[in-house]
């Protein structure tokens, strides 16, 4: 799916008035007004990007897929990324959590649910080791999570 007028225009209006290096600083924000225009990076965006900002397509292909922050699947409304940093495993919660969503969900870390409002995921860091375990919701961050407060944010979810 190509991108959005809007996002190419934007793209351009601030790469042409970068040079090299910068031109590269601009690659994540691209990306991410690829992803918010359609949901996730289609193949088609992501070679756009690298178009737009004279990059490597393998370059803009791999930045795409370390960031947990970027999706090249299609995923639910809501994207649940419960951290799994040392922190959150150590306090004992990135298992508990992750299994205790997936649990009343019905889906595993990977899995959308059949009415495709949530996409369970795990993801190396939120960078919130104080306040772990921590999940995060679409770019909401949620912290110090216990059964209840999750109950009350899966409501919410469903209210939404």
């Amino acid at each position: 799916m190509p991108m959005a007028t809007t996002s190419r225009t934007e793209i351009a209006g601030h790469g042409a008035r970068l040079t090299d290096p910068v031109r590269q600083s601009m690659l994540l924000t691209a990306l991410y007004l690829a992803q918010e225009r359609h949901g996730y990076l289609t193949p088609e965006a992501i070679e756009e990007v690298a178009s737009r900002l004279d990059l490597p397509l393998g370059h803009v292909f791999s930045t795409a897929t370390f960031y947990s922050l970027f999706r090249t699947q299609p995923s639910g409304r809501f994207v649940i990324q419960v951290c799994d940093g040392l922190s959150c495993y150590l306090r004992d919660g990135a298992d508990k959590v992750a299994d205790y969503i997936g649990g009343k969900l019905g889906i595993r870390p990977g899995e959308t649910s059949a009415d495709g409002r949530v996409t369970l995921e795990r993801v190396q860091c939120l960078a919130s080791c104080g306040t772990a375990p921590a999940l995060r919701v679409n770019d909401a961050l949620y912290e110090n999570l216990t059964p209840t407060s999750l109950d009350a944010l899966l409501e919410r979810l469903g209210e939404n």
